[in-house]
């Protein structure tokens, strides 16, 4: 589930989406005041590197452990995750996406559609701000109910087609839940949804600290954010291979 993981981290940088010129007025609508609701256009522009560290559950697995994010501009990317005394990595320098293999104990390069998921991951926060520039682009879907509330659904479509549908709250326009189709190698095609909530300020940026991800409808692990930390100088050597 290397790729399930790797976009349950993606979501920790959902914190906020962009208005553009190309866009239709509702979504321009919503988008403004989802910019306002988690920070504003100068926070994410001061924002040079970033670090989430947290706690990891997965249920099904009676397994606990803990997971380091390391984000730096404009392309950097890295993931740590312990479990049962061993330490998982995954990153990408902004040319090489790799991992280490803790059943070797060797390092490799992570597969070509592994290592797109990597690079997109790795987008800087400016994408958000200015999305046609990256190759996002964000439609509106109308309002669907949950839980006896309606929410705002937008899709947002990467360079490489990659699609995510977000459902963003009417009230604080946060966004509340997000939902995915991927191809996991292990078993096929599958439905990942997050709900994401615990939003907490962080030097002006708001930021998720809670993450549930249901695969299938089922809940497969959940990640609490316990620190989160923003230009605190992280170097080029965290991410190499």
């Amino acid at each position: 589930m290397k790729r399930i993981l790797s976009i349950s981290l993606w979501c920790l940088l959902l914190v906020a989406l962009a208005v553009s010129p190309g866009l239709g007025q509702t979504v321009q609508e919503i988008l403004k005041k989802i910019i306002e609701a988690q920070g504003g256009k100068e926070v994410f522009e001061s924002v040079k590197d970033l670090t989430f560290s947290g706690n990891l559950e997965m249920p099904q697995q009676g397994v606990t452990g803990s997971i380091t994010l390391y984000k730096k501009e404009p392309d950097k990317r890295r993931v740590d995750v312990e479990t049962m005394g061993r330490v998982s990595t995954q990153a990408y320098d902004g040319v090489t996406a790799w991992r280490n293999n803790i059943q070797t104990g060797t390092i490799e390069e992570l597969s070509e559609e592994e290592a797109k998921d990597m690079k997109r991951e790795a987008l800087p926060l400016a994408s958000i701000l200015y999305p046609e520039k990256y190759g996002i682009s964000f439609a509106y879907k109308g309002k669907e109910k949950l839980d006896s509330k309606d929410y705002f659904v937008l899709e947002q479509t990467y360079s490489d087609g990659f699609k995510v549908t977000l459902y963003v709250d009417p009230e604080t326009y946060l966004t509340h839940k997000s939902k995915a189709h991927v191809t996991d190698p292990t078993i096929g095609e599958i439905e990942v949804e997050q709900t994401i909530a615990d939003y907490k300020k962080v030097d002006g940026l708001i930021i998720a600290h809670k993450i549930v991800t249901y695969i299938n409808g089922q809940e497969y692990y959940k990640i609490t954010i316990t620190k989160a930390s923003l230009n605190t100088g992280l170097e080029d050597s965290l991410f190499k291979k």
